[in-house]
């Protein structure tokens, strides 16, 4: 998918990257805007792959900043992703399409899980799955309450999960010239996560040893 006061910045960390696998959104849609289901089209038809830097920005149910982090990902479809976390919260989220490695370089630990297990309705199966990503998500053009001029002019869509008991809420997904530029999440806690994408590349040419990830040495590995 307890943040009001931090007391374990590795276990915070930790629970925040993991809800990328499960992730949420609140939206607050007040108005349609035509174009944002055509371009989420448009990056489902003509996107196989994408690499970008991220900033990700946490706050609480206050609205109170509790983390705040940089970092690059990339994915290729289908289910192949790639997040790296940079300091102060080292953390890698990798998937090779079959199983997904969350590694926690404090604590010395990775998480390993099946991809059929570990997606299902999250974020990261919404950015990195194909054109059925509808079976598991309701789309719907969306704007941000209180927003006339459509933040940053960028298209928005809303993906409600049709898995009653994810968890989650919303997902909102921002676009700009059909590519992705931002997305935000609430979970059910009311942690609000925002993630701005930067010098965003559509269909680069990737690595595949990119999406493998080889345990190091002395690292436990920890199955779900």
């Amino acid at each position: 998918m307890n943040m009001i006061k931090i007391t374990n910045s590795a276990s915070l960390f930790s629970k925040l990257t993991k809800s990328l696998l499960v992730l949420p959104v609140l939206l607050t849609a007040q108005q349609v805007h035509a174009d944002g289901m055509e371009s989420v089209k448009t990056f489902y038809e003509k996107t196989q792959s994408v690499r970008a830097n991220f900033h990700q920005t946490v706050t609480d149910r206050q609205g109170r900043k509790v983390q705040e982090v940089q970092g690059t990902m990339q994915l290729k479809r289908p289910n192949k992703f790639r997040w790296d976390y940079n300091k102060p919260y080292e953390q890698q989220i990798i998937s090779d399409g079959k199983q997904v490695w969350l590694y926690d370089t404090e604590l010395a630990q990775v998480t390993v899980r099946d991809t059929t297990k570990a997606l299902g309705s999250s974020p990261a199966a919404l950015l990195a799955g194909g054109k059925a990503i509808e079976e598991t998500f309701a789309l719907s053009n969306a704007e941000i309450k209180g927003n006339t001029d459509n933040k940053d002019n960028l298209n928005w869509v809303s993906a409600q999960p049709k898995d009653k008991e994810s968890g989650f809420e919303k997902i909102l997904l921002g676009f700009k010239d059909n590519q992705i530029q931002e997305m935000t999440l609430v979970d059910s806690f009311g942690h609000h996560t925002k993630i701005v994408f930067s010098n965003v590349e559509v269909n680069p040419s990737l690595n595949e040893k990119s999406f493998l990830f080889k345990v190091p040495k002395g690292v436990d590995v920890v199955g779900e």
